[in-house]
């Protein structure tokens, strides 16, 4: 048997300039870190031949071709399992349409525990890389490349995305104290709606060469939150935030709503300095950034939302158990 572990994430500056219609006419950055909220990957071989899939429903099948779950039957292809094999899913939250980068984050859980199964000791930047030729090569999702990595490397990352398709990890490097205090006034409340992203992001990729000069200015916010992270300037990390979210709603029609500008402007008023949805946008997880003296009047006034206490993850995906 082998389990995975495999972080869930939260992306602050830059979203959108890893999708491959931004980097291939301008280097995208983003500033992302894994969160302490994960998907488990569950592996155990079967004395007949028949695969076993347990995740919202059940699959008993005979052969990887006939797999319903995409990215398990292209995890599967990917690491040459043909059969003989119970695979199971958990996850801390609700994973779909959540925002927090949840379909990367089984891709690459199932690899890990995959290339484990059967013995071999993969890179992070393989496991990253590998999930996404799955989710964007092969089966043409319209999504970026930053939710793979942060998936596979963990930590607070600056990830930055080349014309030639290569991907650069650079680790913010920073003290248990400046992780304590950064995450803590980081604060995630539920919209109590989940969305499918495909449509907001494939707007979005339509989108992109006309709104390559936002996605610029959006770029240009990585190195002041990263340098600001560094220093301790805690509060004008929120502001940032806040000026990446005004300029990220413009990506796209669907990635805001009524609920979501009300969220924001009920929280701004409470004492958050900044906002933003986290992920494709629509619904999943609101991302407030809030001082810690101003936190229980900002938990006051969304009450009526259910909030996701976490922790910053520094470890990226991992095998927890390895009984073969």
């Amino acid at each position: 048997m082998i389990i995975s572990k495999t972080p869930l994430r939260i992306s602050f500056i830059g979203g959108g300039s890893d999708l491959e219609d931004h980097y291939q006419h301008s280097e995208g950055k983003v500033i992302s870190s894994a969160i302490d909220k994960y998907i488990y990957v569950i592996i155990k071989e079967r004395f007949d031949d028949k695969i076993y899939i347990n995740y919202s429903k059940k699959e008993i099948i005979n052969a990887v071709d006939e797999i319903e779950h995409d990215l398990v039957r292209e995890s599967m292809r990917k690491t040459g399992i043909k059969d003989s094999i119970e695979i199971t899913t958990l996850a801390d939250i609700p994973s779909e349409g959540s925002g927090l980068g949840s379909s990367s984050t089984v891709t690459v859980g199932l690899l890990h525990a995959f290339y484990a199964y059967q013995g071999e000791i993969v890179t992070k930047e393989c496991l990253a890389r590998e999930a996404c030729e799955i989710e964007i090569d092969i089966l043409r999702k319209p999504i970026g490349k930053q939710d793979q990595y942060i998936a596979a490397f963990g930590g607070v990352n600056q990830i930055t995305f080349n014309k030639d398709n290569t991907v650069d990890v650079e680790k913010i490097e920073l003290c248990d104290e400046q992780y304590r205090k950064f995450g803590s006034n980081i604060l995630l409340f539920y919209t109590d709606k989940t969305r499918k992203s495909s449509e907001i992001l494939s707007e979005q990729k339509k989108n992109t060469k006309e709104k390559l000069d936002v996605l610029k200015k959006m770029v240009c916010l990585v190195e002041p939150f990263k340098q600001n992270l560094l220093n301790k300037n805690y509060d004008k990390l929120g502001e940032l935030l806040h000026q990446n979210w005004n300029f990220k709603k413009s990506l796209a029609s669907k990635i805001t709503n009524g609920q979501i500008d009300n969220m924001c402007q009920t929280a701004l008023k409470a004492g958050a300095i900044g906002c933003k949805i986290s992920g494709a946008g629509g619904g999943g997880f609101m991302m407030f950034y809030v001082p810690r003296n101003k936190q229980d009047n900002v938990r006051e006034a969304l009450k009526d939302y259910r909030e996701l206490p976490f922790m910053l993850d520094k470890y990226g995906s991992r095998i927890i158990f390895d009984h073969r």
